[in-house]
């Protein structure tokens, strides 16, 4: 969105009186965050950057989950949405992120499955989007041919073989276990959407959401913090409140290296995507910043080597 855009939607949808301050936070990957000051009040403006290519966000499902989220406290509370412009407007949560230590530390691993067993029992808008590991591999597989660039980072075509292999043979494996009902998944835990206000935590970026098997999100949660088996086996013991069974703890195990492959996918069709965003003054068509591009390059080869490592 440029510029001038931007401030004709935060006088038009931000509260207040006078001209809105902008102070763009962060260029992600999928969306552009902003803290607006308006009539002594700060709200977060966030709009979807500029991509042609769909990475498999739903923004109208979310604004019918956030309507739940924030009836609970989970999410901040939404003053505008236009899920076909791709704009959000909150209100602004003071609070701080989490470090890696923090993640670690037992008091916090329980509070992450307490916030956990709230968004699951959240109601569920229908009709439900409804996802598994197989649809995202098999969404991000097939949108993987459409880009015109290969990725800055890809495995090489033995290895992704060899990764496509061992995640059917995992797909198969969590099929055939009992089946669990689905719930509302947040589907993106990781500290960077996380916000501690001391006496409770609250989550941002709902666009992944959708039903799911629960342990999806601790799943993910677990692979995004790089979380040991011990860690693992802790935080499910937390959201179950008792000692997993085997089976819990092998559904979570498989769920989490899908999870690993899913983010793999995902990040390979980023980089292979022209990511220009015309953002305050950036030239349309240009690359995504090389500081973006660094990050997710380095995650994937992070997450590639672990896939592996397990085969």
């Amino acid at each position: 969105m440029r510029s001038d855009e931007l401030k004709t939607v935060a006088a038009r949808h931000v509260p207040g009186e006078g001209e809105p301050e902008i102070h763009r936070l962060k260029g992600g990957l999928v969306n552009e965050t902003y803290r607006v000051l308006r009539g002594g009040c700060a709200y977060v403006l966030r709009v979807a950057a500029s991509n042609p290519y769909d990475l498999g966000l739903d923004r109208a499902w979310e604004a019918r989950v956030l309507q739940f989220a924030v009836l609970d406290d989970v999410a901040p509370a939404v003053e505008y949405c236009d899920p076909a412009l791709g704009v959000l407007i909150s209100r602004w949560v003071e609070g701080r992120s989490w470090r890696p230590v923090d993640v670690r530390q037992q008091s916090n691993i329980s509070r992450v499955a307490e916030l956990a067993r709230r968004i699951h029992a959240l109601p569920l808008p229908a009709p439900a989007r409804v996802m598994n590991p197989k649809r995202w591999i098999e969404y991000y597989s097939a949108a993987a041919p459409r880009t015109a660039a290969a990725p800055r980072t890809a495995a090489a075509p033995s290895s992704a073989a060899a990764l496509q292999t061992a995640a059917g043979l995992r797909l198969n494996a969590l099929a055939a276990l009992p089946s669990v009902d689905s719930v509302l998944c947040h589907s993106d835990l990781h500290t960077l959407n996380l916000i501690d206000r001391g006496h409770s935590l609250m989550l941002l970026d709902w666009e992944y959401a959708h039903a799911a098997d629960p342990l999806w999100d601790l799943a993910g949660w677990s692979a995004n913090n790089d979380l040991d088996s011990e860690l693992q086996l802790d935080l499910l013991a937390n959201y179950a409140g008792r000692t997993p069974t085997g089976e819990e703890f092998t559904r979570m195990r498989l769920l989490g290296w899908l999870y690993d492959y899913v983010c793999l996918l995902w990040s390979e069709l980023y980089l292979s995507l022209p990511c220009g965003t015309d953002r305050y003054g950036a030239t349309p068509g240009d690359s995504a910043p090389a500081a973006t591009t660094d990050g997710v390059s380095d995650r994937a080869r992070l997450l590639e080597a672990r896939l592996k490592a397990s085969l």
